[in-house]
């Protein structure tokens, strides 16, 4: 190979990675997103009026929601498929209708696991539905929201994206990155975007080793690992495809300081008081 020879591949190159690395430098502009998990979930109940409006005082970018869908195909936001570990009832969501989920207690078990942290009016917390934490809260607020599987088919993505467009929060008047889908199948994620493609998405993992990045950035907008799997190789290469790296669940101070400092682009947490001590103070 000659010298000029040399030139042109280097030119070339120059080419096919500038691009790649503009992006990547687009997705991570110095921002890191805090996003309540559960919501102020180590203040207060998970996914309760409550926990929403304590992170939203504590300065979160994003309220996360678990959605499940009831017998009556009402979208509520609790984490596991079963009512048992954060109310007083039994059951699997969708066998109980939307009125039984409301008798439900979602509050006085926190009270007791926690007695330090104990509050008198958490007792009696119901669950919520999606339309009332939107009520509650419109567009002044960012959701990131995880739907764990289409399952019923497709009922519950058509049903959540019936519901955002209600509120305007996706559509040709809705500001982009008001609503964020997360979500372990990337099925799910296809669907959407074929179904809304102004929706952002992020592939969840628990192992980034095993994250065929390629093929994620086909559908998805970012990924979503368990931070204590990952390095900051991990991020560097998400972001030379083009991907965001929101990564989950990270309450120790220490380790939000390492992240920060690996240029990841968000973090769940539990404390949004103290992640918001960090972010911005790094940056």
């Amino acid at each position: 190979m000659n010298g000029d020879d040399l030139v042109r591949l280097i030119f070339l190159l120059c080419l096919i990675v500038s691009p790649i690395v503009a992006t990547a430098a687009n997705n991570n502009d110095g921002k890191v997103e805090i996003i309540a998990h559960r919501g102020a979930s180590g203040h207060a109940p998970e996914h309760t009026m409550e926990a929403y409006q304590l992170a939203l005082e504590q300065g979160t970018d994003y309220l996360e929601l678990d959605l499940q869908m009831t017998k009556d195909q009402k979208l509520v936001a609790i984490h596991d498929d079963r009512v048992n570990r954060t109310t007083n009832g039994r059951g699997k969501v969708n066998s109980l209708t939307l009125a039984e989920i409301k008798q439900l207690d979602a509050g006085s078990w926190f009270n007791q696991k926690f007695p330090e942290k104990a509050k008198p009016y958490y007792n009696g917390l119901s669950i919520p539905t999606v339309d009332e934490v939107f009520r509650a809260f419109g567009t002044s607020m960012n959701y990131y929201i995880e739907i764990k599987k289409l399952q019923p088919f497709p009922e519950m993505a058509d049903e959540l994206l019936k519901v955002l467009r209600s509120y305007q929060l996706i559509g040709t008047q809705a500001e982009k990155g008001k609503v964020v889908i997360e979500s372990f199948h990337p099925e799910t994620l296809k669907y959407l975007r074929r179904k809304a493609p102004e929706l952002v998405l992020i592939q969840l993992g628990e192992k980034p080793a095993k994250m065929n990045l390629s093929e994620i950035s086909g559908y998805a907008d970012g990924v979503g690992p368990n931070y204590l799997n990952m390095n900051k190789q991990f991020v560097k290469t998400a972001h030379l495809h083009g991907l965001i790296v929101h990564c989950w669940t990270v309450n120790n101070e220490t380790d939000m300081i390492k992240l920060i400092n690996w240029n990841v682009d968000g973090i769940f947490t539990n404390y949004v008081d103290r992640a918001r001590k960090h972010v911005g103070a790094l940056q």
